[in-house]
């Protein structure tokens, strides 16, 4: 098994992966969602299973469990996607709900609520570290796309997408199956890093944990949420006796952030190489222009 410290950049890697789905779908499409902790229980599932009985290669239990998810989250979204705001919030309760209910009542398979065990370890630091830059590639190209643009529209204004000839459904339904297909590929890495799993992993408090993530990170900024998953992960590992009460931090965050900072950490902004370049540069140049003057007078 992985040490401390190894094991910590594996837990912020597999949480990010599964934040970047919500992001795209809450981030930049608008449509909030509890239902991605039964996506990622259903890639955790198929994976383990494609590994464990079928002897499949990491990336083919990978594969396996996006596409399991991704399909199920097509046929989820024809039915609930007309749904509007709180409705469409509460079917995607639901929906994880089931999932973790199903699992447990398919003992001969899924192994129940006493969990599926045997799983190989395979998620060590170094996948984490190709998937974790395979992921951000995909979504900045994504989101930096025709289609990503699609969904910042619809985002800001779903009425005036519509009037101009996007398809709206089609698009939620295409950022509601990708981000089910994230944390599906967070939840087969997720079975693979601690060979247990059992559905409680998979609750409706996972699925919360990611949206307030996304929440804090700012809803319209990938690197934010990337940063906001990083310091979330951490902060209850640095302050260990008091993880207990994690919820109740991320809690008081949300309302500090919705209160001082409604726009998030990053808000729509985001990290770039030429964005921290042109920031370090105005910073030495006012330090040079302030000692000068100083020198001056």
């Amino acid at each position: 098994m992985a040490g401390y410290y190894e094991g910590l950049i594996i837990l912020v890697g597999i949480n990010i992966i599964a934040v970047i789905g919500v992001s795209i779908l809450t981030g930049f499409t608008r449509l909030f969602s509890f239902g991605n902790g039964g996506f990622m229980a259903i890639g955790a599932y198929t994976g383990a299973i494609l590994s464990t009985k079928l002897h499949t290669p990491l990336v083919v239990s990978i594969l396996g469990g996006m596409l399991v998810a991704g399909f199920i989250a097509f046929l989820l979204g024809k039915i609930t996607l007309g749904l509007k705001g709180d409705y469409f919030l509460i079917a995607t309760l639901g929906f994880g709900e089931s999932v973790r209910v199903i699992i447990e009542n398919l003992q001969s398979v899924t192994g129940g609520a006493r969990g599926y065990s045997g799983i190989p370890y395979k998620t060590d630091l170094l996948v984490i570290l190709v998937s974790v830059a395979v992921a951000i590639f995909i979504a900045w190209n994504l989101l930096h796309s025709k289609m990503g643009r699609n969904f910042m529209a619809i985002r800001e204004q779903e009425i005036a997408a519509d009037a101009i000839g996007i398809d709206t459904a089609k698009y939620k339904n295409m950022a509601f199956v990708i981000s089910a297909m994230f944390a599906a590929w967070a939840g087969v890495l997720f079975a693979h890093y601690f060979t247990f799993i059992v559905p409680v992993m998979f609750n409706m408090v996972k699925s919360t944990e990611m949206t307030i993530t996304v929440v804090i990170g700012g809803l319209g900024s990938l690197t934010g949420s990337i940063v906001a998953t990083t310091l979330l992960t951490l902060l209850p590992e640095l302050a260990r006796a008091a993880a207990e009460y994690r919820m109740l931090a991320y809690g008081l965050a949300v309302v500090l952030i919705i209160t001082l900072r409604p726009s998030g950490l990053m808000g729509y902004k985001e990290f770039s190489a030429r964005g921290i370049y042109y920031w370090l540069k105005d910073r030495f140049t006012r330090k040079a222009v302030h000692s000068s003057e100083e020198a001056s007078s």
